[in-house]
């Protein structure tokens, strides 16, 4: 996920956050690949025929990120930071729009094809694993955003690290500790 554009890009952020429209228009053709490569990447877990395309998915977090007024950007890092929380709550939505009760609520499916028993397994495992994090973040606020920041951001460790201002080794440690939790927690017949 590394560019050669960082610096153009937090110098490109720095000044948006400073109100400087003209640095959003520079911004948006700079991070865009990347923020599809993100979508990509989700949406290649997701169940075949999902309705999000990574386009919707770009365009949704793009909105949200744009009118988010509140956040003073401090890095690329950062950015995509925020941009992976933007997505996996999008998903997320989605997913719980999906399983909401105009789909049946949480009425048990019974699925013609194998197709449509992957679909609810799929979305029902974003669900879970939204849960997970959720938990996670209630006592290690610190695992759960390297998770997020890793898994569904793709920053690299030592973006992590730069995102979160904590050593590299630190967060080596931290994700695989996080990773085995997770793990534990979204095996089947784990309580």
């Amino acid at each position: 996920m590394l560019t050669s554009e960082k610096p153009e890009v937090t110098q490109l952020l720095l000044a948006w956050s400073q109100g400087d429209e003209g640095a959003l228009a520079a911004l948006a053709p700079l991070v865009q690949q990347e923020l599809h490569q993100l979508a990509r990447r989700y949406l290649s877990h997701e169940r075949v025929g999902h309705t999000l395309q990574p386009s919707d998915l770009v365009n949704e977090t793009y909105l949200r990120l744009i009118d988010n007024h509140q956040v003073q950007w401090q890095n690329r890092a950062h950015f995509f930071g925020i941009a992976a929380q933007v997505m996996r709550r999008i998903l997320v939505d989605h997913a719980r729009r999906r399983n909401g009760l105009k789909h049946g609520g949480g009425a048990v499916q019974v699925s013609l094809t194998a197709a449509e028993q992957t679909e609810t397994e799929r979305a029902t495992d974003v669900l879970a694993l939204d849960e997970a994090l959720s938990r996670l973040a209630t006592f290690d606020p610190r695992k759960s955003q390297i998770v997020e920041l890793r898994f569904f951001g793709g920053l690299s460790e030592s973006e992590t690290a730069e995102v979160t201002n904590v050593s590299l080794r630190t967060i080596q440690r931290e994700w695989g500790l996080a990773r085995a939790w997770l793990y534990q927690q979204l095996s089947p017949g784990e309580t």
